[in-house]
């Protein structure tokens, strides 16, 4: 693997992953993204976040583990989300 390191037995797509990696998004993203089969490619099948509710955000970004989660508006869940 480029870099040297490689990010261990537990992702499924090591190229993904680096090529991931690369773009510059967080070791846990590209290991969920390279993990799951075709995600990137489906996209779209959860929804827009404007039309989920704050509740609903909230409880994904529990799952990712975003930070400071409970004191964001839904804009601000919305947009930790994207990003994360």
């Amino acid at each position: 693997m480029p870099g040297g390191k490689s990010p261990g037995p537990q992702v499924k797509d090591k190229d993904q992953y680096e090529a991931l990696r690369d773009k510059g998004y967080s070791k846990e993203k590209s290991a969920r993204i390279a993990n799951s089969k075709g995600a990137e490619k489906r996209g779209g099948k959860a929804g827009k976040y404007e039309e989920r509710t704050k509740a609903d955000l909230y409880k994904e970004a529990q799952k990712v583990g975003i930070e400071g989660r409970s004191k964001m508006t839904k804009a601000e869940l919305a947009k930790a989300l994207r990003t994360n």
